[in-house]
């Protein structure tokens, strides 16, 4: 791809961050809306949980096909079908007569989501060539998702109460359009000089593992553990087939040799665990604003704010302090905020009091604000730029399982705490384990930050890079 000018580089990120926008958004949004759809469409926790799951479990099975794919046909042309597929799912969802309809419709919708990020992240990493600028750039991409943290609640409850919950899907349509045509005039093509081909059985696994554990997690507590063990028993089989089958490609949907890089490796156990918190967060939040305290779902989104307005603030900051400094001050920061946020819920019931709920929620912006700048720059650091749709799969995968198991595994916890009394009667004693577990992932980014960031760390991925033997993956490891 030939090197663009200044003004053209930051009006590709503002493109690509467009994208961002509406899918970030979509979650934002689509949460502040969950008791509303809870009544309209008459269903339980688990039916709530489904329909945010159903779309970040498809997303993360296929955010690395993607990614290949948009390496070997051309990133812009994956980047204009995305969002194609996503608006047009997005109309589908705003239709939708009943909740199997809308978590079909969202499946459709996380499609397109599939093709957009790792994409747009790869689209970034080919055009902003030098490391600080990179930095600084993923930092200006961090920030969008803080913008829709802010933006998300407040849109979402004005048009949950002032039209329906169906409008939430409208937000995406103008914007997708306008991300379409802007793409097509001003978005350079590119490609890998050679990408990976297809891995059909990998990518069957990944598909097997991810949709066989999300269904044993959420449906455990009102069908029982009998009931969903043959669901555990297959996950774990995908997962031994993976590890068993990957290494033997020569060119494999997940090669695992990158992991043996520190740095790698716990930028997707990082990504997994904070995004677990953030959805983990959000779905209790939510819940106990509007069916707890009976807050409408305006001012719920409005109680929102200051989790959405730190993690907007500290994104961009937190992308200078990886482009100068590296990536280890900014983890650190996201651990301590993240763990201090969850243990307040969890040990202080925070959700009782204003004033502690509102430093919880201060304390975990804070925390997410700074963790999503060093995920992606160390993943897309570790791998090779030719293979950028990859790396940036691999992390944005790491972030929808997170998502995705966060709300299963907190949602289950909450249904099985809760049982047959009523969420007002029994929320803050059922949500406690829940909060435990947050702050155990908030606890797990402190930890990996700073295991995974220092001098032994960039040796394993040295030692990663000559095991590789490619002088361009060193090359990669090395910026």
């Amino acid at each position: 791809m030939p090197e663009l000018g200044h003004r053209r580089r930051f009006l590709v990120l503002a493109i690509c961050c467009m994208s961002l926008l509406i899918v970030s958004l979509d979650n934002t949004v689509l949460n502040v809306a969950l008791p509303a759809m809870q009544r309209d469409l008459h269903t339980d926790t688990s039916g709530l949980q489904w329909a945010i799951d159903a779309y970040t479990l498809v997303l993360a099975a296929l955010l690395m096909l993607a990614g290949s794919t948009a390496d070997r046909i051309g990133r812009k042309r994956v980047f204009m079908a995305g969002l194609v597929v996503f608006t047009v799912g997005s109309l589908l969802c705003s239709l939708a007569p009943n909740l199997q309809s809308l978590v079909a419709f969202r499946m459709v919708q996380a499609v397109g989501g599939s093709m957009l990020n790792p994409v747009a992240m790869s689209i970034i990493t080919n055009t902003f060539t030098d490391p600080r600028e990179r930095a600084r750039a993923i930092g200006v991409w961090g920030a969008v998702v803080g913008l829709s943290m802010a933006a998300g609640p407040l849109v979402g409850g004005l048009l949950v109460e002032s039209v329906g919950w169906r409008s939430i899907f409208w937000v995406n349509l103008p914007v997708g359009l306008a991300a379409l045509l802007l793409t097509l005039r001003f978005v350079p093509d590119s490609r890998a000089p050679r990408a990976r081909r297809p891995d059909p059985v990998g990518q069957l696994l990944v598909i097997v593992l991810f949709g066989s554990l999300t269904y044993a997690i959420i449906e455990a507590p009102s069908s029982g553990f009998l009931a969903v063990l043959p669901y555990a028993v297959v996950a774990l089989a995908a997962l031994a087939g993976l590890l068993r089958y990957e290494p033997r490609r020569a060119e494999p949907l997940i090669d695992l040799r990158f992991f043996h890089s520190a740095p790698f490796s716990g930028a997707t156990v990082i990504a997994t665990c904070a995004f677990a918190g953030l959805g983990g967060f959000l779905f209790l939040s939510t819940l106990y604003l509007q069916n707890v305290r009976g807050l409408s779902a305006m001012e719920a989104g409005l109680w929102m704010l200051p989790m959405a307005v730190p993690t907007f603030l500290c994104a961009p900051l937190s992308g200078r302090l990886v482009g100068s400094r590296g990536p280890r001050t900014s983890l650190l920061v996201a651990g301590c905020a993240m763990t201090a946020s969850g243990v307040l819920f969890a040990a202080f019931e925070a959700e009782t009091s204003d004033v502690t709920l509102f430093i919880g929620y201060v304390l975990f912006g804070i925390g997410f604000g700074f963790v999503n700048a060093p995920i992606t720059n160390t993943a897309v650091s570790g791998m090779p730029r030719a293979q950028a749709g990859v790396a940036a799969a691999v992390a944005s995968t790491s972030r929808q399982l997170g998502q995705t198991l966060g709300v299963a595994v907190i949602g289950a916890v909450l249904a099985a705490g809760v049982g047959s009394a009523s969420y007002r009667d029994s929320f803050v004693s059922a949500a406690r384990p829940g909060w435990w577990i947050l702050a155990g992932c908030g606890l797990a980014v402190l930890l990996l930050g700073a295991l995974t960031s220092g001098r032994w760390a960039r040796g394993t991925a040295r030692r990663t890079a000559r095991r590789l033997e490619t002088p361009e993956v060193r090359e990669a490891v090395s910026a």
